[in-house]
């Protein structure tokens, strides 16, 4: 059997990407890499070194109520990935997620927000919270909703550890007001919601895939249950002509070249 052409290839996985709204791509980044990236969070997580987000800030299903409580130091996300280390930027430049990138965007000149997500999802055993089903772009200020971002798993994640949860092709839904809550999540007792989630899907990957993503595809995780700490880097890229729109907090810190 012959080899596919490299562009029939790509196309291939832009239009799956556009119909479902993720795509997984295997054992992208070497063993090395992941070993490098984990001893690098785990260096930063004891003692913490900031700026990172905790579980009691963001106060979702099964996180700590305050900081006194027992686990109220727990954290959920080291902020600021790309500027934290070398090896982090290597992940967000790695080929793999490059070439992706600009095939799903099928644009030449893309952007790495250093606004939302460039993050490391840090969930923890016994503290980990429960992420409710949600779209990112509840929260990013752009000219266009058409931002992309990559998982990258550096470990294991299935449903024991809060692996992500989808809903296929989501992303191409227009939802009312009334089928979100205050917090614009998406709300579980409207029956049509309901009929919605059966259809989700749960991402089970191993260290060096990459999950990529569209910033309104709904999404959530479970908690952790496992007795190992979940690390995960996270980026996020949007094409140079789809501007943070100014004022918001998509436009705090410049976006970086990919």
């Amino acid at each position: 059997m012959g080899k596919l052409d490299s562009s029939v290839i790509a196309s291939a996985s832009r239009q799956t990407f556009e119909r479902e709204g993720f795509l997984i791509s295997r054992g992208r980044i070497s063993r090395e890499d992941c070993l490098e990236a984990k001893e690098f969070v785990r260096e930063s997580l004891s003692p913490l070194i900031g700026p990172a987000e905790l579980e009691v800030d963001v106060g979702y299903p099964g996180a700590p109520k305050a900081m006194r409580d027992q686990g109220g130091d727990t954290p959920r996300r080291l902020l600021h990935a790309y500027a934290r280390s070398s090896i982090m930027r290597r992940l967000a430049h790695h080929k793999d997620v490059k070439g992706m990138i600009h095939e799903l965007m099928d644009e030449e000149e893309v952007m790495l927000s250093q606004c939302h997500h460039n993050c490391v999802m840090t969930k923890f055993p016994t503290y980990s919270s429960s992420t409710d089903w949600h779209q990112d772009i509840r929260y990013w200020h752009y000219d266009l909703p058409e931002l992309i971002s990559v998982w990258i798993a550096l470990d294991r994640e299935d449903e024991s550890n809060g692996a992500l949860r989808l809903i296929p092709g989501s992303h191409k839904m227009e939802f009312e007001r009334g089928e979100l809550d205050k917090d614009l999540f998406f709300r579980k007792d409207k029956p049509g919601n309901q009929s919605l989630i059966e259809k989700q899907v749960s991402v089970e990957l191993d260290p060096g895939d990459l999950l990529f993503f569209h910033c309104r595809l709904l999404h959530s995780a479970g908690p952790n249950l496992s007795s190992e700490v979940k690390l995960s880097p996270v980026f996020t890229f949007h094409k140079k002509s789809n501007l943070p729109i100014e004022g918001t907090r998509s436009s705090r810190f410049p976006s970086i070249a990919l």
